[in-house]
């Protein structure tokens, strides 16, 4: 993957098919701006499916590590996976 490109949002609705291209093409992501703050990434479908698979994978490792870890450590006040889950996603 390349360095990603920086754009504001104006730059990448004149040149939106360009930016999708060189995502697509060239592997290059934009970086889209907005009043000079970063606001979102362009990236290929593909490595968003990779990013995403990768992510859902580190986040399952880390739930069964908490949940090797709290089995260890007993159960008293523990939670179950579900809660763990739902507890991290609304963290974020």
């Amino acid at each position: 993957m390349s360095e990603p490109v920086i754009a504001s949002m104006a730059e990448v609705r004149k040149h939106l098919a360009d930016v999708i291209d060189r995502a697509r093409r060239e592997e290059t992501p934009t970086i889209i701006t907005r009043r000079g703050k970063s606001e979102a990434v362009l990236v290929d479908i593909d490595e968003y499916r990779r990013l995403r698979e990768a992510a859902e994978r580190y986040e399952d490792e880390w739930l069964n590590h908490l949940a090797d870890q709290a089995e260890s450590e007993g159960t008293e006040g523990s939670v179950s996976m579900e809660e763990m889950a739902a507890l991290l996603r609304s963290a974020n």
